[in-house]
This record gives structure tokens, C-alpha cells and sequence, in this order.
């Protein structure tokens, strides 16, 4: 069960940045500093989010409380990332924490309890408290991306009228065991 479950997880994340990764990618450096309003993030605005959050949560996992006392959290939400390099920078740094971490937990530390903010989770709780939260923020990387590309947009799930498509070439495999991800992740 475990195993199984950091398997998954890690997978799901590997999928996450993949979105992200994809959708940085399609962007000119203007659009990833582009806001809807004075009130509203950027996609870089979001990264160095993320990564502070990354960095926090998944530094010494297992060991300090995931809201360390060096990280500034309003800091998160100012326009401090300034080229595309530094943005790419810290967007791999915060994932690289998280794997990192993540491919520390094994069988003889999987009952740790973790804090976050003095509140006891456990793995599971705390992975998927993560998981949820990169979920939300990738989201609204795509859905940034999709707005300043518009037209140019190049889909990253199934695109518009091509669920028969897709459905078909996947009923075709017959009944199988694997991971949603494989086949995006190339890890076949």
C-alpha cells in the first residue's frame, strides 16, 4: 500500500510540473509576466509562490515544521522573478525539493508525523495536502497560459472534439493495468 501510494503520488507531480512545464514553454517572457489586473498573479507571481511553498513544506521533510521561520510568504506574491531564466530556476528547484523528499520516505519512517504550522499530519495527509495545493496552482498556470495564447494555445489534455478519438485508441489496448501518466510521462 505504501509503495504503491508514493508511486501514484509521485506520478501525479511528475504530471503537474509536466502541465506547467508544457504550458512555460508555449510562452514569449512577456506572457509570463502578464496579469489580468493590478490585483490579479502572474504566472511568474505563481512559480515563486510555489516555489517558497516547495521549499518550506518539503526542506527537512521529515524532520522541522514544513512553514519554516526563513520563509517569507508575502514575499511570494510580489513581482521579484525577473527573466525567464530565473523564473525556469526556481520552478526546477522547487520541484527537485519536492522529489527529493518525497523519494526519502520509505517503509521505516512512512508513520512519521509531520508538521505543518505546529498541526501533526500524517504522510499521506501531508502529501496530499501538497498535492492538492500544486493541483490548484498548475490549474491556473494552464488556464493563464490559455488566456494570453488564445488562439495559438496548444491543448495539453485531449483537445476539443477529439474525445471519440482518443476513446478509441484507448479501448483498443484492451483491459490493462497503468498509471493515467505513462503514457505522458514516457514511463512505459
Amino acid at each position: 500500500m505504501q509503495k504503491n501510494y508514493l508511486e501514484s503520488v509521485i506520478k501525479q507531480f511528475q504530471y503537474y510540473k509536466l502541465l506547467g512545464d508544457k504550458t512555460i514553454e508555449q510562452l514569449d517572457d512577456e506572457e509570463l509576466f502578464w496579469q489580468y489586473n493590478t490585483g490579479s498573479n502572474s504566472i511568474a507571481i505563481i512559480v515563486n509562490h510555489l516555489w517558497g511553498n516547495m521549499k518550506s513544506r518539503w526542506t527537512d521533510f521529515l524532520t522541522s515544521d514544513g512553514e519554516k521561520e526563513w520563509r517569507n510568504r508575502d514575499l511570494e506574491f510580489e513581482s521579484i522573478i525577473n527573466s525567464r531564466a530565473e523564473l525556469l530556476e526556481k520552478w526546477e528547484e522547487g520541484w527537485s525539493c519536492l522529489f527529493d523528499a518525497l523519494n526519502s520516505i520509505n517503509e521505516n519512517n512512512f508513520d512519521t508525523v509531520v508538521y505543518i504550522r505546529n498541526q501533526g499530519h500524517t504522510i499521506v495527509e501531508a502529501v496530499n495536502r501538497q498535492l492538492a495545493h500544486y493541483a490548484y496552482h498548475t490549474g491556473q498556470i494552464v488556464f493563464m497560459g490559455k488566456m494570453v495564447k488564445g488562439e495559438n494555445w496548444k491543448s495539453l489534455s485531449i483537445p476539443k472534439g477529439k474525445s471519440s478519438e482518443f476513446n478509441k485508441e484507448k479501448f483498443a489496448k484492451g483491459k490493462h493495468r497503468e498509471h493515467f501518466t505513462d503514457d505522458l510521462l514516457g514511463n512505459k
